[in-house]
């Protein structure tokens, strides 16, 4: 969330940022700072009434010691006058409070000069690829055939238990699933980050505190009876670990890491590109967080960036590197790159992470700050990351090293799966 500060001082340029984003925010801004207007008009009457009658009741103990009954008398029913006023002004500035708090939870993020602009992700910028893409034997086929011939995925169990969108793995499938997890987690660990298990369903405070809710597209699996909902990602609950918390400078970088099975609607998905593995509704990943003193985030951001990319090429998968265009930006994001692996029977790229700085705009929803050398209090910097995304990587792994003989693991995951080869 923006700070209604930064928007007061800086309405033009917050207008025409938020535009790289093909957002016309400003009927919206201007909203918001007409509430914002007569909020503080209302607290600056509120303020001076309470000054008031703070005044009038020190006189009024005055007046009765004098004997001056009918003067005090007058002050007191002027107080009573003054109570029943401050009590619509109270009522008026809660509502102005409530209004430009929902105004504010439409508003994105205002995106980094660096975001380039564009409508969708055809228009993002690729700055960098790694690896060759490998050279498929004649015959070879996409994952979900080599799914079935090997009996790996279930796809169409995971329809008769739940629905589609809900696989079910199975034997060296499932003990690739296991190996994966171990393996971005140990890596986590090794790179400093804190392994966290956090819960699966978080409440409603959770998820505006990330950016989740309001939940305008309709993503997320909401328990009406329990009023709870299923995170699309780790980043949720464990972002949240730093709401209501003030820390000291000297307490980053905070890193944390947690795995957790995802839950995501994707209401509108369909086609040849949603098939086998490249789009479910329940998927898992191991998700690495930071909050950090704003002069270091996007230094982290890089810093994040290159652990991805490290741990791709440990698994021996052709990436890419794409800067996210306005259109193509996350609500809550300032600047995000998005890992990209290519699938060779698929003859495509398939996103497996999204590395991104929100600045202070989760921070502010969050009201995770930090007590500054200077003895004030400061907003943090959020990041957060996938480390990675299992379905596409899997799908990769599955495509890229099928031979005649069989599937071949990389040399990194051997240690984890206990076997050198699928057949």
């Amino acid at each position: 969330m923006l700070q209604i500060a930064y928007i007061r001082e800086n309405k033009a340029e917050v207008i025409e940022r938020l535009k790289v984003r093909n957002f016309d925010g400003e009927e919206i801004i201007n909203k918001l700072l007409e509430v914002d207007q007569k909020r503080r008009e209302t607290q600056g009457q509120l303020d001076a009434n309470l000054a008031e009658a703070n005044t009038i009741s020190k006189q009024i103990g005055g007046l009765y010691k004098e004997g001056k009954r009918e003067e005090a008398d007058a002050l007191k029913a002027k107080t009573a006058e003054l109570k029943e006023t401050n009590k619509a002004l109270q009522e008026m500035l809660s509502i102005s409070e409530n209004e430009m708090q929902e105004l504010l939870y439409h508003i994105p993020n205002v995106p980094n000069p660096q975001v380039p602009a564009g409508k969708s992700d055809e228009d993002n910028e690729i700055i960098d690829t790694h690896g060759d893409a490998p050279t498929l034997h004649d015959g070879a086929v996409p994952h979900w055939e080599l799914a079935s011939k090997y009996n790996l995925i279930d796809f169409e169990l995971g329809v008769k238990i739940t629905g589609a969108g809900f696989p079910v793995y199975r034997g060296k499938g499932a003990r690739l699933q296991r190996a994966l997890l171990n393996f971005f987690l140990d890596h986590a660990t090794e790179a400093g980050y804190q392994e966290t298990q956090p819960p699966l369903l978080v409440n409603e405070a959770t998820g505006y505190g990330t950016g989740q809710l309001p939940d305008k597209e309709g993503q997320m699996y909401h328990t009406e009876l329990d009023h709870l909902y299923l995170i699309p990602t780790a980043e949720v609950p464990v972002t949240n670990i730093f709401r209501d918390v003030i820390l000291k400078e000297d307490d980053f970088p905070q890193k944390l890491c947690g795995y957790t099975p995802c839950f995501r609607r994707e209401a509108g998905s369909y086609g040849k590109d949603v098939r086998g593995l490249n789009r479910l509704h329940q998927f898992d990943k191991v998700e690495i967080v930071q909050v950090v003193h704003p002069d270091n985030s996007y230094e982290t951001l890089d810093q994040m960036v290159s652990y991805v990319r490290s741990l791709l090429e440990k698994l021996e998968l052709p990436y890419r590197v794409a800067k996210l265009c306005g259109g193509d930006l996350g609500f809550t994001s300032a600047l995000t790159f998005d890992m990209e692996v290519y699938s060779a029977a698929q003859d495509k790229w398939l996103e497996v992470s999204s590395i991104s700085n929100f600045e202070s705009f989760q921070a502010n929803r969050l009201k995770c700050r930090f007590k500054g050398k200077d003895g004030k209090t400061h907003l943090a910097h959020t990041l957060n990351g996938s480390a990675l995304a299992f379905p596409r990587i899997l799908a990769a792994l599955l495509e890229n090293n099928q031979t005649p003989e069989g599937i071949k693991i990389p040399k990194a995951l051997v240690p984890y799966t206990g076997f050198e080869i699928i057949q």
